[in-house]
C-alpha cells in the first residue's frame, strides 16, 4: 500500500504541476490564449485515441506500461528544449497524452486487485500530493524553469516508484486480465453508461476552466476562491478515507446517486452565484461527484468486464479524455450568467442516460 500511495501522491502532485501552474509558464513565455487552449486540449484528446489501438491491435501489459513509464520521463527532459516552440511543444504534449493513458489505467488496475475496499485510503494521498504542490509552488513561481524543475523532479519519482510497482505486481499476477468476469469489454452493449460518463465529465470542464473566474467576477474574492478549491480537496479525501463503509451498496446505483448530486451541485451554482455560503456547501459535494463516482465507476468497471485494464483505459479516455476535451471547448464557447445551468443540463442528460440501465453488481459480489 505505500508504494502506491506514493505513486498516487507524487503523480496527481504532477498533476497539479500541470493544471494550475503549466498554464502561468506559458503565459510567461508569451503564448497567446488560443495557443495555450490548443496545447491543453492535446493531452485529453490523446487520451481518448490511444485506447482505441488497445481494443485489437494491442494489450497494456508490463512491458507497455513500462515503456510508457519511460517515454513519460523522457517527455518531461524534452520539456526544457521544446517549452519555447509551439510545434514541438505540441508534440510533446501529444506525448505526454499518449502514455499518460497508459499508466493510470495500469496503476488502477493493481491497485483494485490489490487493496479492494482499501483503494480509497490510498488514492487519498494523490489527492494531498495535489494540494501540497499547489501550496508550494505557488511561492516559489517566479521564473518558469523553477516550474520545469518541480515537474522534473516529481515526473522522475514517477517513474522510479511505478518501476518498483511493476516489479512487485508479478507476484500478484496482474500481466495477465482476469477471465472470470462476466462480459467481455464492449462499448456498445453498455452504450448508455459510457455516454454518460463521458457527459458527466463534459460539465466538470466547465469548473475546472471556469470556476475561478466564475466566482471572483461575482464578487468572491480570489483568496476565498482558494480557500475553496481547498475546502473542496478535504472533502475529497475524507470520502477517498471512508467510502470502503458504503461500497457493499449496489455500485450503479452509487453512480447514479453521485451524477445526481453533480447535477444540484451546478444548480446551485448558477442559482446563487454570489452567496459564498452556497459556494462552500457546492465544494462539499466534491466528495461525492468525484470521488465517490470515481470510485465507484472503476470498481463497477473491474467486476464487470475480463478485460479489466482496457476498461480501465477506455474509461479514462472517454470520461477525463474526450469528456474533458468537449467540456473545455463548450465552456469557452459558452462562459457567461448560464454557464453552471449548461453544466447542469449536460449532468441531468447524464443521469437520464443512465436512469435505465440496471446492475446487481456490488462491491462483494465475487469476481
Amino acid at each position: 500500500m505505500f508504494l502506491l500511495s506514493s505513486f498516487f501522491f507524487f503523480y496527481f502532485a504532477g498533476v497539479g504541476v500541470y493544471i494550475v501552474f503549466l498554464p502561468k509558464i506559458l503565459q510567461m513565455l508569451s503564448y497567446s490564449p488560443c495557443q495555450i487552449g490548443i496545447i491543453f486540449s492535446i493531452v485529453p484528446l490523446m487520451r481518448f485515441l490511444t485506447p482505441f489501438l488497445f481494443l485489437k491491435l494491442f494489450t497494456l501489459n508490463k512491458k507497455v506500461y513500462l515503456i510508457s513509464l519511460l517515454i513519460s520521463w523522457i517527455a518531461l527532459i524534452s520539456l526544457f528544449f521544446t517549452i519555447k516552440s509551439y510545434y514541438l511543444l505540441l508534440f510533446t504534449m501529444a506525448i505526454f497524452g499518449i502514455t499518460n493513458g497508459l499508466i493510470m489505467p495500469y496503476i488502477d488496475s493493481i491497485a483494485l486487485e490489490k487493496l479492494k475496499k482499501d483503494y480509497g485510503n490510498s488514492r487519498l494521498w494523490g489527492s494531498l500530493g495535489f494540494m501540497v504542490v499547489s501550496l508550494i509552488l505557488a511561492k516559489y513561481l517566479n521564473d518558469y524553469k523553477i516550474g520545469l524543475y518541480f515537474y522534473f523532479f516529481i515526473g522522475t519519482f514517477i517513474s522510479l516508484i511505478g518501476y518498483i510497482i511493476s516489479k512487485k505486481s508479478d507476484s500478484f499476477n496482474l500481466t495477465q486480465d482476469n477471465g472470470k468476469n462476466k462480459e467481455k469489454f464492449s462499448l456498445l452493449k453498455n452504450w448508455r453508461f459510457w455516454i454518460s460518463i463521458f457527459l458527466l465529465q463534459a460539465s466538470f470542464g466547465f469548473f475546472y476552466n471556469f470556476f475561478t473566474i466564475y466566482e471572483t467576477a461575482h464578487n468572491i474574492s480570489l483568496i476565498q476562491v482558494s480557500y475553496l478549491w481547498s475546502f473542496s480537496i478535504v472533502c475529497e479525501v475524507i470520502m477517498f478515507k471512508f467510502q470502503k463503509r458504503i461500497l457493499h451498496i449496489n455500485l450503479l446505483l452509487l453512480i447514479k446517486f453521485s451524477i445526481a448530486v453533480t447535477s444540484l451541485r451546478w444548480l446551485l451554482l448558477y442559482l446563487f452565484p454570489n452567496s459564498l455560503a452556497i459556494s462552500y456547501i457546492t465544494q462539499s459535494f466534491h466528495a461525492i461527484s468525484f470521488a465517490l463516482f470515481h470510485t465507484a465507476t472503476i470498481t463497477y468497471l473491474f467486476k464487470l468486464y475480463s478485460q479489466r485494464k482496457l476498461s480501465m483505459q477506455f474509461y479514462h479516455g472517454i470520461s477525463y479524455g474526450l469528456g474533458g476535451f468537449a467540456g473545455s471547448i463548450i465552456a469557452g464557447y459558452f462562459y457567461g450568467k448560464y454557464l453552471f445551468l449548461i453544466a447542469f443540463i449536460l449532468t441531468l442528460f447524464s443521469f437520464l442516460f443512465l436512469k435505465k440501465s440496471k446492475s446487481t453488481i456490488c462491491y462483494t459480489n465475487p469476481s
